[in-house]
């Protein structure tokens, strides 16, 4: 008899993917004893078991080996598949450049192929999910005819809605009516609408969303991806669906230390992720990986039991936009905490705006609200060089010059202490403004001339703010720690913020904080310092020390600042963060 579900952690459940091939070869022996491994070192609550994947299409008795087996130990299980085939002899599939075998939803012999898949795996289990390669990027003479004279982001959409009703979620349904299907997104959201991925519709299609959280090795892949992008893009799609977003998604690929890998893994729980799904179940049978996986997963569940909602700085990222992709991700690195949101956040205190955020065609409108409402917004360079000029300047007179600047020295304006020199070289696009029309809060430059890179235009009651990143976006990481606390000092959540290089401050709402130290060259612990509001009285860990056994209470002291012509009272502390290792503590 089936034992019920269990869940190892209070906060997520731990979740597995086994693939096609894996399902189709597996036998009692084997999957008992790869099923012990995971228990003893992290502990499985559920996994999903894929019925198809490119040339394999794994038979009912294998599939319901597998279930029988899991569910018999306690382990849920729930169907997968994913949408690559190979060549279909006589389907003229060699004119087709498919890339990564993805199918063309043009060709009916396909569209047959994946109905099928749909219709067997939802007449065996209750749930389903699709891996990330429900995508198409076929040109065929097929597509390029039913294109038309739409755009191809503009066919791709409408082929993609299409088939998620009429190949995949319907057949399923008809097939059996209970079942849930889940859509998984991959990491690479700046692309989504470029192959047909559109979350906007899709989620409304589907009955849950997933969401890709690998980031690997950022130096060495395509995809450019931040280590943030972990935390931010589980974040976003929580925001785009609520409630309904069933988890995060990591991989051990191009992850060749261990803590790149546990990085991942950290920050998808820390978003607040349903479920953590490690894929896959034979890349995690003795690798190295596993066993501290479950010692530190153990560790972030005793925060999030303290911990509330996840909040922070609103970046309004729309459906189908990209530009200046990541940007929001690197500041989220340098420590401002960012939540991405697909909608425009109407009531915010202050919301950052990229160049993504031009995708909304009436920006400006939502911009002249938000002045007039006495709050404050935050535009990244990339929006001004890609904004109407004429719609632009109704707010400000800064301008972007078409030149470059090398700043290798810094003022932090108003600040006596704020002249820094000799710092690495880092180039930024040239932003000049109207001598006293704005004010900039932070110029950099090099010899004698300088541009701004932090600016305020004061309008109406709000305060619009221009940030200049660096032609290298991961150039933010090189500036010297104390240049960015001007811009933390407007972009942060209820006054907290930290000065320090490499730090991300992940924030909920009662108090609770998460500060991680990435693990990038050099390798040693770093001095930062916690800024926060007048009446914050300590900060208490939520660490055990080792050497007391106890929670260790740090005290505040008070500190007078000079920011914006503005003096005000803070109260900060000093910490010391090794790298790799979250630093939980609550506010009081």
């Amino acid at each position: 008899m089936s034992k019920e579900p269990r869940q190892h952690y209070r906060n997520f459940r731990t979740v597995t993917y086994i693939p096609a091939a894996i399902t189709q070869r597996g036998t009692r022996t084997q999957i008992e004893r790869d099923l012990a491994f995971l228990e003893k070192y992290v502990g499985l609550d559920k996994v999903y078991l894929e019925t198809f994947r490119g040339d394999t299409f794994a038979s009912k008795e294998k599939v319901l080996l597998w279930k029988s087996i899991l569910e018999d130990h306690g382990v849920e299980v729930s169907g997968g598949f994913t949408t690559v085939m190979p060549d279909i002899p006589g389907n003229g599939d060699e004119k087709r450049q498919r890339l990564f075998g993805t199918l063309c939803y043009s060709n009916e012999a396909m569209r047959r192929k994946i109905k099928e898949v749909s219709e067997f795996t939802a007449g065996i289990f209750d749930e389903v999910i699709l891996d990330d390669f429900y995508f198409t990027n076929c040109t065929c003479e097929d597509c390029i005819r039913k294109k038309g004279k739409r755009t191809w982001k503009e066919f791709r959409r409408d082929l993609m809605v299409d088939a998620s009703k009429n190949l995949i979620v319907g057949p399923a349904k008809k097939v059996n009516p209970n079942v849930k299907m889940i859509v998984k997104f991959p990491n690479w959201r700046e692309s989504f609408a470029l192959a047909g991925y559109r979350p906007g519709e899709e989620k409304d299609i589907f009955d849950k969303v997933y969401t890709g959280t690998e980031t690997r090795m950022a130096a060495f892949q395509d995809q450019h991806l931040p280590g943030y992008l972990s935390y931010s893009l589980m974040r976003w799609m929580e925001n785009a669906a609520p409630g309904r977003n069933g988890g995060g998604w990591l991989d051990t690929y191009q992850c060749w230390s261990t803590d790149r890998y546990l990085e991942q893994a950290y920050l998808t729980v820390l978003s607040r992720g349903r479920e953590v799904m490690l894929f896959q179940w034979s890349d995690l049978i003795g690798n190295k990986f596993t066993a501290p996986l479950g010692i530190q997963l153990h560790k972030l569940d005793e925060y999030l039991s303290k911990a509330g909602k996840p909040v922070g700085v609103p970046c309004y990222i729309p459906f189908a936009s990209s530009g200046e992709n990541h940007v929001e991700m690197r500041l989220g690195m340098q420590g401002i905490p960012i939540e991405p949101t697909p909608y425009f956040p109407e009531n915010a205190k202050t919301v950052l705006l990229t160049e993504s955020s031009l995708e909304d065609k009436d920006i400006f409108a939502k911009i002249r609200g938000q002045l007039l409402s006495g709050r404050d917004v935050v535009v990244t360079s990339g929006f001004v060089q890609k904004a109407p000029a004429d719609l632009w300047h109704e707010y400000s007179e800064l301008f972007y010059t078409g030149r470059k600047i090398t700043a290798d020295r810094y003022w932090i304006t108003d600040d006596r202490a704020g002249y820094i020199d000799g710092a690495e070289p880092v180039l930024f696009p040239d932003m000049q403004h109207g001598n006293n029309a704005s004010w900039a809060l932070l110029d950099g430059g090099s010899g004698d001339y300088h541009c701004a890179l932090f600016t305020k235009s004061p309008y109406g009651p709000g305060r619009l703010f221009t940030l200049s990143i660096p032609e290298n976006p991961d150039d933010l990481s090189r500036m010297p720690e104390e240049t960015l606390d001007p811009v933390k000092k407007v972009m942060n959540v209820n006054g907290l913020y930290v000065t320090g290089r490499n730090v991300s401050l992940f924030q909920y709402d009662d108090g609770t904080f998460v500060l991680y130290r990435y693990v990038t060259d050099p390798i040693h612990d770093v001095c930062v310092t916690v800024h926060a509001g007048a009446d914050a009285k300590e900060l208490v860990s939520l660490n055990t020390n080792p050497h007391t056994g106890r929670k260790d209470i740090i005290p505040l002291r008070e500190v007078k600042t000079s920011f914006d012509l503005e003096g005000r009272t803070e109260k900060t502390a000093q910490l010391i963060l090794p790298p790799g290792e979250p630093a939980a503590f609550r506010l009081k």
